[in-house]
């Protein structure tokens, strides 16, 4: 059922369906230091049903425990093994490139230092210090300095590792940069590239599973170009919520790559059942009564679906769209525009 070219279905509540959730942090379960409306009780519900929660994120900035310790006070009880972050993929990939005990240069925060020691590699902060690698993930605190740092430690030939190149981070306030902007100004300046180590690229999910050891992992994740993506390089399935960055409009236009295997507006989608997504005699495709197919080259929404007016209407329809639409791009069309058929959903 993987990244299928429709909305997949499943008759079992998601959380009967696989053992583990793996659960993106920023704009899924929290967005700055609050709980996304319907996390906690969800969380809580997927748990009480047996469904394994672990906690996968791109933000290297924080080490596991303290991680933890914010999802705990937040309502969602976890333990610094419950969380992997792009970090600890960061120093494996690190210390497979350097001798065991070296000085590995780090641009970011405590979660990189953190990780590089449980590899027994020694953090400093200056190429000064004689570093035999560079690794670079997003932490507030980094400023032109460190950049520079960087960038002098890569010019000279050290390996360059980088936890991830999300280009932005949500926040309490907004959309915020991320470590991939931070990443490209060292790039602009050396004209190297580094070797990434976060979603959605194999080290992080190799890191997951070593960690995890789940056996039917669900990804769950806002963003398509890391959360979805890495779901397909790892050949396992997914569920996009909108509680993040993840729009519509751009699930509309997503490559097979991007294209989750289930799609909702928040964690609740782990309690529920899927509904189907069917092809109908018109060329179109229907899910439960709400239908959709392409007519002169824009998306057309039909059918008064089952429950006209409420989410989950609102989502029938959207999975619809999805599916004449990505069979649009496969027949090799262009991207719809899909904005009247969108605003009639209330998106």
């Amino acid at each position: 059922m993987t990244n299928p070219q429709v909305p997949g279905h499943s008759d079992q509540p998601l959380m009967a369906a696989y053992d583990t959730a793996l659960l993106d942090l920023d704009g899924v379960v929290y967005a700055g230091p609050a709980a996304i409306e319907h996390a906690v009780d969800s969380l809580d519900a997927a748990r009480a049903a047996g469904m394994r929660l672990a906690y996968v994120t791109n933000n290297a900035s924080r080490p596991p425990r303290v991680v933890a310790e914010h999802l705990t006070e937040l309502g969602v009880p976890a333990d610094a093994g419950d969380v992997i972050n792009s970090a600890q993929a960061a120093a494996r990939l690190v210390a497979e490139k350097v001798p065991a005990g070296s000085k590995v240069l780090v641009i970011g925060g405590p979660g990189l230092v953190e990780a590089l020691a449980e590899r027994g590699l020694v953090a400093v902060e200056s190429l000064a210090d004689g570093p035999a690698a560079v690794v670079q993930g997003f932490d507030p605190s980094v400023g032109w300095e460190q950049l520079a740092e960087a960038a002098y430690a890569v010019a000279a030939g050290l390996p360059w590792v980088a936890s991830n190149t999300d280009m932005s981070i949500p926040t309490a306030r907004g959309v915020a940069p991320g470590n991939g902007t931070l990443v490209a100004a060292v790039r602009a300046a050396t004209g190297a590239e580094p070797e990434v180590a976060g979603k959605p690229l194999p080290p992080m999910h190799r890191e997951t599973v070593l960690r995890t050891g789940a056996k039917r992992p669900l990804v769950v994740g806002d963003r398509l170009d890391t959360d979805i993506e890495g779901a397909y390089n790892g050949g396992v399935d997914s569920l996009l919520v909108f509680t993040g960055v993840g729009t519509p409009a751009q699930l509309i236009a997503a490559p097979p790559q991007h294209r989750p295997t289930y799609l909702a507006a928040d964690l609740r989608g782990l309690l529920e059942p899927h509904p189907a997504v069917t092809a109908t005699a018109d060329g179109g495709f229907e899910c439960r009564g709400r239908s959709a197919r392409v007519v002169d080259g824009e998306l057309r929404l039909g059918g008064a679906g089952a429950g006209q007016g409420d989410q989950a209407d609102r989502y029938d329809g959207l999975r619809a769209l999805c599916a004449a639409a990505w069979a649009e791009l496969d027949r090799g069309g262009e991207p719809l525009d899909g904005r009247k058929a969108l605003a009639e959903l209330g998106f």
